[in-house]
């Protein structure tokens, strides 16, 4: 397929063509009638030297308006002048000598180069009268003479006539066909403009998306780090020093130490599976009520205080990452409880409604005051909250906190109820 670009340097070449052509043929004209009158004279044609002299002003006055100063072809006024001019000294020479008709056929050429619309018809028109006049031999003399004549003007005219009305339609498509390519490679140029600018688009685009994804990595791993190794050391940590007090009494020294090393191979499972960004092992074996339920009974082992688990509506699945949201919330939350609380009693409440969620920890413990309460304030808690607050965002949840001092604590935790298997 030919571009827009070829297609432009086709109509130059072609339009540097037609203007060489322009320009070549009435010098063609003239050295033809010239040499045909020198050395093989028309009778009735008139002394050389004269004649001559007019087919020399003819060439000069072509190449002063034409070769000499084409750029004048725009200006109409000055191209009548012109072309007035050159059927004048057409008709000398014609009348000089029959064979400058080749000359007088530069007419019918040049009234397309200069002349506008209609004009150039009546150009068309008395260039017929004067090559029919060199083709007769000079003017009409006689009644078969001027038969001869009259033949020869109406088939030169009505000849050049037509050539002329299929030249104005051609060049009128050839105008709308040159605009047309003009506007194509526009809007090429436009489109390719586009397209550069779209591939730098697209290349922010990479960049943008690598980042957040490292972002968001940065912040998964954060976060699981957080759910398994922090809290997994925290409740080593715990234990080993309750088993430092206990060293004196055997069974219970035992039993922190047992809990200790639960935890650490615990805590290395979960840190391997978060790796793999595997589902937490609770919720690959059991369904979430029943994950909720071995997380309170874990927990109240280790700490001494009684957690209650309960669950209203009827379960069902739901998407995995809502799982693991909300059991990693109460795990969280359970961790906050041991850590702060002081409590002696903590409930857990799982409730399927509608198109919502909610997982409710409430505690019997100091309390705090929320408003005070920022991950910059509390380097000991306040991170553990930003977690599960960037955990429910993640799924389109919501977090809300209340408490007091000295009348606990309750978390809430409230999600869409987005069914296994939804993206």
């Amino acid at each position: 397929m030919t571009s827009t670009a070829e297609q432009v340097d086709r109509l130059a070449v072609w339009e540097a063509r037609e203007a060489n052509v322009y320009r070549v043929a009435p010098f063609l004209g003239l050295l033809v009638g010239t040499v045909l009158a020198r050395f093989a004279p028309a009778p009735g044609s008139l002394s050389f030297p004269p004649t001559l002299a007019v087919a020399v002003g003819a060439g000069c006055w072509v190449t002063w308006f034409i070769t000499l100063h084409p750029q004048w072809t725009t200006r109409r006024a000055l191209m009548a002048a012109y072309y007035v001019g050159l059927l004048a000294f057409s008709a000398v020479l014609v009348v000089a000598s029959p064979w400058y008709g080749f000359f007088a056929w530069v007419g019918f050429v040049h009234a397309f180069l200069v002349l506008p619309g209609r004009w150039r018809f009546g150009g068309v028109a008395v260039t017929g009268v004067l090559v029919a006049t060199a083709q007769s031999a000079g003017p009409p003399t006689s009644a078969e003479h001027w038969l001869l004549w009259s033949v020869l003007v109406l088939f030169n005219a009505g000849a050049a006539g037509a050539l002329s009305w299929f030249g104005t339609v051609t060049e009128r498509q050839n105008a709308n066909r040159k605009l047309l390519v003009e506007e194509l490679a526009g809007a090429n140029r436009k489109l390719a403009d586009a397209a550069r600018e779209n591939v730098g688009l697209h290349a922010q685009l990479l960049i943008q998306a690598r980042e957040a994804g490292v972002l968001d990595e940065r912040q998964r791993m954060a976060r699981e780090i957080h759910d398994t190794l922090a809290q997994g050391l925290t409740g080593i940590i715990t234990q080993l020093e309750a088993a430092e007090q206990t060293r004196d009494r055997s069974a219970d020294w035992r039993r922190h130490v047992d809990n200790a090393l639960s935890l650490a191979r615990e805590s290395l499972t979960e840190a391997r599976r978060s790796v793999r960004a595997v589902r937490p092992e609770p919720l690959e074996t059991a369904r979430l009520p029943d994950a909720l339920a071995e997380l309170g009974g874990r927990w109240s082992a280790l700490n001494g205080v009684r957690a209650e688990v309960a669950t209203t509506g009827t379960p069902r699945p739901l998407h995995p990452e809502v799982e693991v949201t909300l059991l990693r919330t109460g795990q969280e939350a359970l961790a906050n409880v041991g850590k702060h609380a002081k409590a002696t009693r903590v409930g857990l409440t799982l409730s399927y409604m509608g198109d919502v969620v909610t997982l409710d920890v409430r505690d019997d413990g100091v309390g705090f005051e929320v408003d005070d309460l920022t991950a910059q304030e509390r380097p000991d808690g306040g991170y553990g909250l930003t977690v599960m607050r960037q955990r429910m965002a993640r799924v389109g949840g919501e977090l809300a906190v209340e408490s007091e001092p000295g009348v606990g604590t309750a978390v809430s935790a409230s999600v869409p109820a987005l069914a296994g298997g939804a993206g």
